[in-house]
């Protein structure tokens, strides 16, 4: 019973019956790693986390009810020291960002082999983020391009809510050249073409968020 409880209990969240099957029947083979139960939504993740308390969290991006990095943040609200492991088909710079600011500690792709997937579900439990080399260059560059100042985000608010460059700096009290310079900014730093481009790409990755 003692070596039991030592062992790595995995809460596997994936929509599709095959996955979890699969991905049990994989984790369950290994010496230190137990399952303690799998979910197919999120709305069983969330009662599932509650009632088994796992350590890791292996879970798809892709939930029938709601965006996986919604429920990868209500997990750990719920169980603030839980570990989050995402294994998904979605590769998108977007994905991976909002997935590890939500507070996934690992992001791993399904063609993943066997040996990698166990390795990051220790790595995780033992604190330790597990980002394929891969992953985390694109990453980086990623988080290079979108790092944008306090200010920045306040004139793409303002962009958002169809503000002109002159009103935004008779809000902001700059001069409209600063105004202009500070939109020119955004607009590189988001590899946008206009204005409206800009603040589209920004609200769909959170970077801002517009008044209800």
């Amino acid at each position: 019973m003692a070596e039991q409880t030592k062992k790595i209990k995995v809460l596997i969240v994936d929509d599709h019956p095959v996955v979890r099957i699969g991905l049990r029947t994989m984790l369950d083979s290994e010496d230190n790693i137990s399952v303690a139960a799998t979910a197919g939504s999120a709305k069983e993740a969330l009662t599932e986390v509650q009632r088994v308390k796992p350590d890791v969290v292996l879970m798809d991006l892709r939930m029938p009810e709601k965006d996986g990095t919604e429920v990868i943040a209500e997990l750990r609200r719920i169980q603030p020291d839980i570990r989050v492991l995402v294994l998904t088909n979605y590769e998108s710079d977007d994905y991976i960002l909002r997935a590890l600011q939500a507070g996934a500690m690992g992001y791993l792709l399904k063609s993943t082999p066997q040996e990698e997937i166990v390795r990051a579900v220790e790595m995780v439990h033992d604190n330790q983020r597990c980002i394929p080399p891969n992953i985390a260059k694109r990453l980086s560059e990623t988080v290079g391009r979108v790092e944008l100042s306090h200010r920045e985000i306040e004139v793409l608010t303002l962009v958002a809510g169809g503000l002109s460059n002159k009103d935004i700096a008779r809000r902001l009290f700059i001069s409209d050249k600063t105004a202009r310079n500070h939109v020119v900014s955004c607009l590189t730093k988001l590899s946008a073409n206009d204005r409206t481009e800009a603040a589209t790409i920004a609200i769909r990755r959170g970077l801002i968020h517009l008044p209800e």
